[in-house]
C-alpha cells in the first residue's frame, strides 16, 4: 500500500470502558441509599463498555424485526422474527432484573438499584421498551389480586423464556402495553376498542375484545395491558398472546411501523378480533388503574434520556482526547472545552435528577406520603424537560464528531435518532406539561411538597434564590396557566435540578449550572457557558479509561 491509505489521527474504539464509572449516578446510588448495589451495576456496566455488548445492540437495530402474518401453509401466525443478537440482550436485561424484578425485592433501594442498570445498559434502547413495560405492569395488576398471585412470580422471575406458550407453563414472562388508537393518541378516553362481559361458563371476569390499537410495542410479549370500553366505561385489561390451555388469542398483527429510530423494537399496529381480555381495577376506572404505570414509564423516560446525555458525552469527550486539530488535541482547544463542560453538565443534572426521582419513587412504593408527593409533580416535570433537551444534547455531541458523527458506522447517529422518542412516549410535551399542573390543582400539596424540598438549597447561591423567586411569582395568578404551562414546567425541573447540584454535585459543576441555566448568563446553542468557570473538574468527570487507547 502506499503511504496515502495511512491511517493516522482517527480515535479508537470507545470500549473495554465501565459504563457506570460515571460520578453522578455512583454518588446518588449511595445517597439514595442503593449503594448496596454497586457491585452488580458494575458488573452489567463492564459488560455494556465491551465490544461483544455494543455488537449486540448494532446488530439488533441494523436488522430490525421482521412480521410474519401466516406460515408458510397459509396459516395465520402473527409473530415477530428477531435476530439472535436481540435476545441475548433481552436475556441479559432480564438476568440483571432490570424489568420487574424489584417488585420482589423487600430491600430500601431496590427500584434505584434497578434505575441504575437500566441506565448503564444502554447498548440498544429498544429492546428496553418491554422491560420499562413489563416493570410498569407489576402495580397496575395488583389491582386485579387473582391475576397478580398467578402472574406477577412469573414476570418478575430473572429468567428470560421467550416464545409464544401458555403463560402458565413458562418460568418467566413479560408484559407489554396497548392503549392508544388511531383516533385518540394521548386522548385515551376517546378509544372504540369494546369490551363485551363473556359470561359463558369458566369464563367469569372475562370479556371479548374488540378493536384496533395503533400502537403496541413488543408483541411477542406474553401480555398486555389495554384500555377498552366496557358496559361501565372505559376499562383496563390484562390480554395473554396465548390462553390458558395453549390456543392463541385473536390479536392480529397488521403490520410493524417503520420508525425514525427505536429499531430493535418491533412496534405493531393490531386488532382484537374478539381477543379474551381479563378485567384488571373496576369498569369505567381505567385510566385511574394505569396511573401509577404511568409513573414508572415516565420515571423510564427520563432514565432513558440521561442514559442518552452520557453516552453521548462520553463518546464526545472520547473523541475529543484523541483527536488533535490545529496542533493540539481536541480536549484543550478553548471552544471545544465549553461545548464538553455544557454537555456535561446538562448530562450530570438529567442524572442527578433522575436518581432523586428514583430514591422517591422506591419510597413512595413504601408508603412515604411525602415522597409520593415530590414524585407526583417533580417527575411530571423532569419528564417534560429532560426528554426535550435530549435530542439537543444529542445533536451537539454528535457534531463534536464532524463528519464521523454523521456516519452510521458509529453510534453517535443512532443515539440522535433514538432520543426524540423518549419525549413521545408517555405523553409528549403539552401532556407532560399540563399533567404537572393538573397535579397541582387536584392535589396542592404536590406544589407544598415541591418547594419544601428545593427550599432545601436556598441560601447556597443568591442566582439560585432568584430564580426560585421567579417561580413562585408564576402561581400568584393562574389566569392563561395552560398557555404558560411549559414555561412554568421548565422552571420547575430547573430549580429542581439546580437545588440538587447545589446540595449534591461539585462546586464548579452546581456553579456552572447555576450560572448559565438559572442565571441566564448563557446563549442560544450549547458552548456558551460564560467565563470564569472552572470548567477541567467538570470535564474530567466526563473522561473515562478504555482498555484500548492508542
Amino acid at each position: 500500500m502506499t503511504s496515502t491509505h495511512e491511517v493516522f489521527n482517527q480515535v479508537p474504539p470507545l470500549t473495554g470502558h465501565n459504563t457506570a464509572h460515571d460520578p453522578a449516578l455512583r454518588e446518588g446510588l449511595e445517597r439514595e441509599g442503593a449503594g448496596w448495589a454497586l457491585p452488580e451495576v458494575d458488573e452489567l456496566g463492564q459488560l455494556a463498555g465491551t465490544a461483544e455488548a455494543q455488537g449486540w445492540g448494532r446488530l439488533a437495530e441494523r436488522v430490525p424485526p421482521r412480521l410474519h402474518t401466516h406460515d408458510r401453509y397459509g396459516h395465520r401466525v402473527d409473530e415477530v422474527e428477531y435476530v439472535p443478537a436481540y435476545h441475548q440482550l433481552m436475556e441479559t436485561a432480564i438476568g440483571h432484573g432490570l424489568h420487574a424484578a424489584p417488585w420482589a425485592d423487600d430491600r430500601p433501594g431496590a427500584h434505584v438499584a434497578r434505575a441504575a442498570k437500566f441506565m448503564v445498559w444502554s447498548v440498544d434502547a429498544g429492546h428496553g421498551c418491554p422491560i420499562s413495560m413489563t416493570y410498569a405492569v407489576v402495580p397496575a395488576l395488583r389491582a386485579n389480586p387473582e391475576l397478580a398471585a398467578q402472574f406477577e412470580p412469573l414476570l418478575t422471575n430473572r429468567e428470560y423464556d421467550p416464545g409464544l406458550r401458555d403463560p402458565a407453563t413458562k418460568r418467566g414472562l413479560i408484559a407489554g402495553m396497548s392503549m392508544t388508537e388511531k383516533q385518540g393518541g394521548s386522548d385515551v378516553r376517546a378509544n372504540t376498542t369494546t369490551a363485551t362481559p363473556q359470561g359463558s361458563a369458566g369464563s367469569e371476569g372475562a370479556y371479548e375484545l374488540v378493536g384496533h390499537k395503533w400502537f403496541t410495542s413488543a408483541p411477542m410479549s406474553d401480555m398486555f395491558l389495554t384500555l377498552a370500553q366496557a358496559p361501565g366505561g372505559l376499562s383496563c385489561f390484562l390480554v395473554p398472546r396465548v390462553l390458558p390451555g395453549g390456543d392463541r388469542n385473536a390479536m392480529r398483527f397488521l403490520r410493524l411501523k417503520d420508525k425514525l429510530g427505536n429499531k430493535s423494537n418491533a412496534s405493531s399496529e393490531i386488532e382484537y378480533d374478539g381477543a379474551t381480555g381479563w378485567l384488571v381495577g373496576e369498569e369505567g376506572r381505567g385510566v385511574r388503574t394505569i396511573v401509577e404505570m404511568v409513573n414508572m414509564t415516565r420515571l423510564d423516560c427520563v432514565i432513558g434520556s440521561a442514559a442518552g446525555m452520557r453516552t453521548s458525552l462520553v463518546m464526545a469527550a472520547h473523541h475529543a482526547r484523541h483527536r488533535s486539530a490545529f496542533g493540539k488535541p481536541l480536549l484543550e482547544q478553548p471552544a471545544m472545552r465549553n461545548v464538553l463542560a455544557d454537555l456535561a453538565v446538562e448530562s450530570e443534572a438529567a442524572t442527578t435528577a433522575m436518581v432523586r426521582l428514583a430514591g422517591a419513587n422506591d419510597r413512595a412504593i413504601r408508603g412515604d406520603e411525602g415522597e409520593a408527593a415530590v414524585r407526583r409533580l417533580a417527575l411530571a416535570a423532569t419528564k417534560y424537560y429532560v426528554c426535550k433537551r435530549g435530542p439537543i444534547h444529542a445533536a451537539e455531541a454528535l457534531e463534536c464528531l464532524g463528519g464521523n458523527g454523521y456516519i452510521e458506522d458509529f453510534d453517535a447517529a443512532r443515539i440522535y435518532r433514538e432520543l426524540p422518542l423518549l419525549s413521545i412516549w408517555e405523553g409528549s410535551g403539552n401532556v407532560a406539561a399540563l399533567d404537572a399542573l393538573r397535579a397541582i390543582a387536584r392535589e396542592p400539596q404536590t406544589l407544598d411538597a415541591y418547594f419544601e424540598e428545593v427550599g432545601l438549597a436556598a441560601g447556597a447561591d443568591a442566582r439560585f434564590d432568584e430564580a426560585l423567586a421567579r417561580l413562585q411569582k408564576e402561581f400568584t395568578s393562574f389566569d392563561d396557566i395552560e398557555l404558560r404551562a411549559r414555561r412554568i414546567v421548565e422552571q420547575i425541573a430547573l430549580v429542581f435540578q439546580g437545588s440538587l447540584l447545589l446540595r449534591h454535585a461539585p462546586a464548579a459543576v452546581a456553579d456552572a449550572f447555576c450560572a448559565s441555566r438559572l442565571g441566564r448568563d448563557w446563549g442560544g446553542a450549547l458552548g456558551t457557558l460564560p467565563t470564569g468557570l472552572d470548567l477541567g473538574p467538570i470535564i474530567d468527570r466526563a473522561l473515562v479509561d478504555t482498555a484500548e487507547i492508542a
